[in-house]
């Protein structure tokens, strides 16, 4: 119906036969009653007409184009009064039917304002914030930050399995979008607005981490996060990280952050426009790992089974805050981890305290200590706990931490089969 509107303003309709009679009356001024022929093919005057006008007998009809006629009539002779002619042709007259156009117009505005009223454009609900990259999105009342993981081919390691850096890049990586996400994120890397006015950004203080099972290439992990108070000037972050598929728990980490003045590199205290900045995001829960409130040995030369010298920072470890990633650190820490133990288990959890910031031209030394005595027996090898400490060379703690290891599933298949065969 739009486009037969539309098109009828332009193109005009044939008339009938009956009209063109009574306009061709008309256009020779209403004085020459005329009839269509048994032929339909001219007309003739009655012997009443017009005794100063002469119509050839077969003179033909003249044709119209919008009710305008056209040609020209070859019989007709005009001798005592002009004929009054049709108007000259101009842009004006040769317009469309504007009012059949503007209805069409209307038409076709009324139909697309139905589709588009049938659309769902209600208004997004805070649980169904998504961030501008399409990196993630706010869920559950907008407290919690939910983001997929590929995992990639370059995130694997000898075992075939993600690593433990990979899965902590993942922590990191939702932390900050979800800061970015709720729309938080001033000019600093995980800082609020309020934040940046006062030089300050969050520094991590203490990690714990569970490894139910690592995932391999090409798995998709859905990565949940969140925040709550700690005390009066500190913030808990937790993680959930589940297997996409199926919806199984894969990892579960809690970590406190405090902040730091980053010009002067010293602890400083939450403003009360930082706490009403972050406050509304806080969520009552208990952490997802129960603390470890196991006091971490001292390591030293004397009691550290492995030492690993010569770590250097390179610029590559350095974050826009200036300083190393805390992830970087739980790669030293390994470094100095027996080979026996790499070969044989697959980390299960640690908790790491961070003691002071590495800088870029740091030297670094990771100190290791084994509590297990049964690492290379694969039939009888079972839990193992290492004791960690990763130190400045001239001296100051970085990071103190603990790790537990178990027997990868490979080794524990081959010892159940070697100790049923024994059996049998």
């Amino acid at each position: 119906m739009v486009a037969t509107a539309a098109t009828s303003a332009f193109l005009p309709i044939a008339s009938s036969a009956s009209d063109s009679s009574a306009n061709t009356s008309g256009a020779l001024g209403g004085s020459i009653p005329t009839r269509i022929d048994a032929c339909g093919t001219g007309f003739k005057p009655k012997s009443t007409a017009s005794r100063n006008i002469q119509v050839k007998a077969n003179a033909h009809a003249p044709h119209k184009v919008n009710g305008t006629k056209v040609g020209v009539m070859d019989g007709l002779k005009i001798e005592d009064e002009v004929m009054s002619s049709p108007p000259p042709r101009t842009f004006i007259n040769q317009l469309p039917d504007w009012s059949m156009l503007l209805a069409a117009i209307t038409t076709i505005f009324l139909a697309a304002e139905k589709q588009w009223m049938m659309l769902d454009w209600k208004p997004r609900r805070p649980d169904m914030l998504t961030d501008p990259f399409g990196l993630g999105r706010i869920v559950q009342d907008g407290l919690i930050f939910r983001q997929n993981f590929s995992i990639r081919s370059y995130e694997i390691g000898a075992d075939r399995t993600a690593s433990v850096e990979t899965l902590m890049n993942h922590l990191q990586e939702t932390a900050l979008n979800h800061v970015k996400t709720a729309g938080l994120l001033g000019d600093g890397f995980g800082s609020t607005p309020e934040m940046c006015k006062r030089n300050l950004i969050w520094v991590v203080t203490k990690m714990q981490v569970i490894v139910d099972r690592y995932p391999t290439w090409g798995d998709v992990v859905q990565v949940d996060t969140w925040v709550a108070a700690s005390g009066k000037n500190g913030m808990r972050r937790d993680w959930l990280i589940r297997d996409s598929s199926t919806g199984d728990i894969l990892t579960r980490a809690s970590s406190l952050w405090v902040m730091m003045n980053k010009e002067t590199r010293r602890l400083a205290k939450i403003p009360d426009e930082v706490r009403e900045e972050i406050g509304g995001y806080f969520v009552d829960s208990l952490p997802v790992v129960d603390e470890d409130g196991r006091k971490l040995p001292k390591l030293n030369d004397e009691n550290a089974d492995h030492i690993r010298n010569g770590l250097t920072p390179r610029w590559s470890d350095l974050d826009v805050n200036q300083h190393v990633n805390n992830v970087k650190y739980v790669g030293w820490i390994l470094e100095s981890v027996p080979l026996p133990i790499l070969e044989t288990h697959e980390l299960a959890g640690m908790t790491l305290e961070y003691r002071r910031e590495c800088r870029r031209d740091s030297l670094l030394q990771s100190l290791t200590s084994v509590v297990s005595n049964s690492v290379g027996d694969l039939a009888n090898s079972g839990y193992v706990e290492c004791q960690h400490l990763l130190r400045l060379e001239g001296g100051g703690e970085i990071v103190k931490g603990r790790t537990e290891w178990r027997p990868r599933y490979g080794n524990r298949m081959e010892s159940w089969g070697e100790l049923h065969a024994g059996s049998a």
